[in-house]
């Protein structure tokens, strides 16, 4: 079963005003989810982001949004950019797919011997 993760690609500290507690210390973060399996390492294009106040520990929800945090939000999101999913092997999926090739190998050679004899 493939374990999923999200790994924070990019974080900046806002100065903006929480909306709770009116405190200056506001982290906004992306993050891109990554899913692992025994056989590959999968990069999906799915972001996500969160905006968290330092001091009260409050998460900012879009309906909470001032203009000012808006503006600061869509600066940052074109930073990040849109993400390409990706999609690596790993050394097991390179093991088994050579076991494969020699048994298929070894197999052809024994047909073919018995064909000549």
């Amino acid at each position: 079963m493939a374990q999923e993760k999200m790994q924070v690609i990019k974080e900046a500290d806002l100065t903006n005003n929480c909306p709770e507690c009116f405190n200056q210390e506001l982290k906004l973060t992306f993050s891109q989810k990554h899913k692992f399996g025994r056989l590959y390492h999968r990069t999906t294009d799915e972001v996500v982001s969160e905006i968290k106040c330092k001091k009260c520990g409050s998460t900012i929800y879009p309906v909470n949004w001032t203009e000012d945090i808006e503006r600061v939000y869509d600066y940052y999101q074109k930073m990040v950019g849109k993400p390409q999913g990706s999609l690596r092997f790993t050394t097991l999926f390179y093991v088994i797919i050579l076991l494969l090739i020699i048994s298929v190998a070894i197999g052809a050679y024994f047909l073919i011997q018995k064909g000549r004899g």
